[in-house]
């Protein structure tokens, strides 16, 4: 008799009951895309924010993996990855669920005197609040609170305990947020001739396009932790050309659009830039 690995059992359980799960590797992190979708060569599958053609039979994509096929959940590729996974994920959204994740007892506290009761999951630090309806996915929406809805993924901790109610408008507000300032231009300044009196190296566009391509490439191969990869490429990018007038609001642009590609808001990319100025004092 074939024994079925213990993630996978509880995979089939939850598909069986309408909610489309994925593999987690050692980390509690989704499996890296296989060759032909690394970096997103595949284009990303149809269910992505930027729809795509990918039929990949493995676990790529993350979240945009998760099914409820068991036909898929048993397959070949997919086995070999529930043989290595430490535990199971699921699509919050695409179960038609709002799930709070409040990740230390300040933010339980907070939740318990905010916002409404609902199903309750115990954390490791914490506890998830679920609620039935769909909205955007959002992180650190105020201190130790991420919202996992649509196009994210939660951890399967258990069916908790507690009557699920409807998503409610205190929970969607948290993600309106009043406007940011508007993102400060790159630093203008003139700088010194260099030696034999040439022009700065960092106007020359070939080097320049290849700093940018390469800072977006650092952003979009991040796998995880991508609020630090984010600043710490926006910090490099500015402590490299960030006081000789070669950057230009494009360049700008170009950053932003990679790494909200990878889920960051354009707040989050606002507040990165800013602080990495502020850090370089510029």
């Amino acid at each position: 008799m074939i024994t079925l690995p213990e993630p996978l059992r509880t995979a089939l359980s939850l598909a069986a009951a309408g909610v489309p799960v994925l593999p987690l590797r050692a980390g509690k992190e989704p499996f890296g895309n296989c060759r032909q979708c690394a970096q997103n060569a595949c284009g990303g599958r149809p269910n992505m924010k930027a729809a795509g053609p990918c039929q990949c039979p493995g676990v790529c994509h993350a979240w945009a993996a998760a099914t409820t096929d068991p036909t898929v959940l048993n397959s070949p590729p997919w086995t070999a990855a529930w043989r290595r996974a430490v535990c199971v994920a699921y699509h919050p959204g695409a179960a038609e669920l709002t799930v709070v994740d409040l990740d230390d007892a300040a933010a339980v506290a907070w939740a318990r005197e905010t916002l409404p009761p609902t199903r309750t999951v115990e954390t490791t630090r914490g506890e998830h609040w679920i609620y039935r309806g769909v909205m955007t996915s959002h992180n650190a929406i105020r201190p130790g609170v991420d919202i996992k809805s649509s196009m994210s993924y939660a951890r399967w901790r258990g069916p908790g305990t507690g009557t699920m109610t409807t998503l409610p408008d205190a929970v969607r507000a948290l993600a309106v947020k009043e406007p940011s300032p508007a993102p400060r231009r790159p630093h203008v300044a003139t700088v010194a001739a260099l030696g034999g009196g040439g022009e700065c190296r960092h106007s020359t566009p070939v080097y320049l396009e290849r700093g940018i391509a390469m800072a977006e490439q650092r952003i979009t191969e991040a796998r995880s932790a991508v609020h630090a990869t984010v600043y710490r490429t926006f910090l490099a990018v500015l402590s490299t050309h960030g006081r000789c007038g070669c950057l230009t609001d494009a360049h700008m642009q170009r950053l932003f659009t990679a790494a909200q590609a990878k889920g960051e808001s354009a707040r989050h990319c606002t507040d990165a830039w800013t602080n990495a100025l502020t850090r370089l004092g510029l």
